[in-house]
């Protein structure tokens, strides 16, 4: 009979233990700053400056152009990714051809940025203008496990990027 009750209290206690909620993840602000993605493309720039309500020239020492950048960061604090808001920023060539697109400082799980990035998620528009950029689509259902801040970059970069072309830049 004893032995009886430690198994029927042991079970007891295993159980409560497995039915206990688990503990919800912490958000961790990663931060990432614009110039910081900028210099991984042109490691010779120094500064960005505002052309107009949308658009940014990227500068180097001589402070001659040496590209361009557009931030959704200002546009898109209501998209809203697993844990907050998912800014991107987009840099291009002085042709204005997108050379890398990136997620700026974000609270995201690491785990699922490092999957789109392992799934070449951020290389969906590279070697597009911003109009063309605009009907590739990229699959964001095809990243499991992603798929709610893989919609919300989506929706950044569809976003600043509409607002590009609706905002062209003067050569």
């Amino acid at each position: 009979m004893n032995r009886l009750l430690i198994i029927i209290c042991t079970l007891a206690v295993a159980f409560d233990l497995c039915a206990q909620p688990k503990s919800k993840e912490i958000p961790v602000l990663k931060e990432i700053a614009g110039l910081s993605v900028i210099k991984e493309v042109y490691p010779t720039a120094v500064s960005v400056e505002k052309a107009n309500a949308v658009w940014f020239r990227i500068k180097d020492s001589k402070n001659e152009t040496i590209g361009y950048a557009l931030s959704s960061k200002p546009f898109t604090t209501d998209i809203k990714g697993y844990h907050d808001a998912t800014p991107v920023i987009i840099v291009m060539d002085l042709e204005r051809i997108i050379q890398r697109v990136a997620i700026l400082s974000h609270y995201e799980t690491a785990g699922f940025i490092k999957k789109l990035e392992r799934q070449q998620y951020f290389n969906n528009w590279n070697g597009l203008t911003p109009d063309k950029a605009l009907v590739k689509k990229s699959k964001a259902d095809s990243y499991s496990g992603a798929t709610i801040s893989a919609r919300a970059l989506d929706s950044n970069v569809e976003l600043v990027l509409k607002l590009a072309v609706q905002n062209k830049l003067a050569k």
